[in-house]
């Protein structure tokens, strides 16, 4: 197991899986067990979509494992996670796997993080978003989300997020704040350093991919300013100008932006993409 040192000088284990094309995969590579892995899949997440990705791709990919978002709600940056500390950080563990091109995944605000990242090298093979548009993103919605987090986070006891319903669908308004007055911060940060960012002003030449749910639509009540963050109405928005700039748009039938990240859902649509875009053999 490789380290890599990140851009406040504290460290991050880096796994390397399988050989072929690398590709960086910011995801936990042990899943969670017991009572903890029966709350998160109640609130319909995977307790072990890291270990699932890593296993469905490592036969063709030399898969570049690190548990970044863990990593940094453990150690908060509340004033550095910029963008492009964050971009500095991916490279740094693509330097410590000793990865000189590689491909990157990721979903959610770790998509975000992809498009950071291309912005600021010339050594990604491929870039795949996830659960994020890559054009038109919301940024200014989310920063009103983070923000919003932050004050309630400075505010209240930090408790356990709440499921209302089935289990079906994540309620985004039933969750009670659950990060620290740091760990808050740190998203602020980091989204106030997108504000002035253009997306529909990339230009990028690596081969790229974007999907995300038809249904991936997160609506808050008034203690986030009820808030609507569009991710997969925002894709289908701007599909076609997306397409005219050389990206792939996969939209998602009906699914949202928990039910989207599952490895059965996304495997299916990485591991072929990564084998054209790589010219490599499944």
């Amino acid at each position: 197991m490789a380290k890599a040192t990140l851009h406040d000088g504290g460290t991050i284990d880096v796994e390397v899986h399988g050989t072929g094309p690398a590709l960086l995969l910011p995801v936990d590579p042990t899943p969670v067990e017991g009572e903890r892995a029966e709350e998160l899949r109640k609130w319909g997440t995977d307790p072990a979509l890291g270990r699932s990705l890593i296993d469905g791709l490592r036969d063709t990919f030399q898969v570049i494992t690190f548990d970044y978002l863990g990593h940094v709600m453990a150690t908060p940056k509340p004033d550095t996670l910029t963008p492009a500390a964050v971009a500095a950080d991916l490279l740094a563990v693509a330097d410590a796997a000793g990865a000189g091109r590689f491909a990157y995944y990721g979903y959610s605000w770790l998509a975000v993080s992809g498009l950071q990242l291309a912005i600021r090298t010339d050594r990604l093979s491929a870039l795949v978003m996830g659960g994020f548009p890559a054009f038109g993103a919301p940024y200014a919605e989310m920063l009103r989300v983070t923000r919003a987090t932050y004050d309630l986070a400075t505010g209240q006891k930090p408790a356990e997020p709440a499921q209302s319903g089935t289990g079906d669908e994540y309620d985004w308004s039933s969750a009670e704040v659950a990060t620290s007055e740091e760990q808050a911060r740190q998203f602020v940060t980091l989204y106030e350093g997108l504000q002035g960012f253009d997306d529909k002003a990339v230009r990028l030449s690596c081969p790229r991919l974007c999907f995300a749910g038809s249904a991936d639509e997160i609506r808050y009540d008034e203690r986030w300013s009820g808030t609507h963050v569009s991710i997969g109405g925002t894709l289908t928005r701007h599909k076609d100008e997306l397409e005219a700039l050389g990206w792939d748009v996969q939209v998602l039938d009906g699914l949202d932006h928990m039910s989207a990240m599952h490895s059965a859902t996304v495997l299916p649509v990485l591991r072929p993409w990564l084998a054209r875009a790589l010219a490599v053999r499944l």
